[in-house]
This record gives C-alpha cells, structure tokens and sequence, in this order.
C-alpha cells in the first residue's frame, strides 16, 4: 500500500472527510513520526507496533569490486518493530501461503 493508497481509503471509508482532508490527516502524522524519530524519542502505536532510531557504529568495510578497506561512518537508523497482535494477524494471514510459486504465471 501506498502513502496515496492509504489517502484514497480513508476518504473512502470516512465521508465527512474530503480527499484533501484525508491528505493532510497522513502527512500529518508521517511528519510528526518523522520528527519524534529526528529527535532521537520513541514512537509507539499500541496494537501496531514500536518505531525506534538505532546506532550504527563505525566500522570498516570492503569495497566488493576493488576488495579494498573503506571506512564506513557511524549512523542513525530508523528501526519498526511490530506489535504482538500485527505479528499474529500477519502470521495467520500467511499460513499455508509459503509453498505458493513465487511466480505464478510461469
């Protein structure tokens, strides 16, 4: 899904809510994610899941054409983990789907 996706459905489901208005709801809470997460806090949607920044220190890293040593900085990373009820609704969601052909029109 999609972040225009998401604006379409919840104009769909919720009519007193123009598309615009659906819009501006989404950039809404992604830029208020996006800034908790900038400053370094703790996003947690109960039932959903947990967004967080974790460090990656600084390392030493290869270039895998030429093999040679390369200096990779330290960084910030966002990290997502989902909630228990996501995890199971997902579980079950894919259960008997995992020896499906990964290409079915073949």
């Amino acid at each position: 899904m999609t972040r225009s996706d998401l604006v379409d459905l919840l104009a769909e489901r919720f009519a007193q809510l123009t598309h615009r208005d659906a819009e501006l709801a989404v950039k809404t809470i992604l830029d208020a994610l996006s800034e908790a997460l900038e400053s370094g806090h703790r996003v947690e949607i109960r039932g959903f899941g947990s967004f967080s920044v974790s460090h990656r220190p600084a390392r030493i890293g290869r270039n895998p054409r030429s093999g040679e040593q390369v200096v990779v900085p330290e960084k910030r990373m966002p990290h997502f983990k989902p909630g228990k009820s996501l995890r199971l609704l997902v579980d079950q969601s894919t259960e008997g789907t995992i020896d499906a052909p990964l290409d079915a029109a073949s």
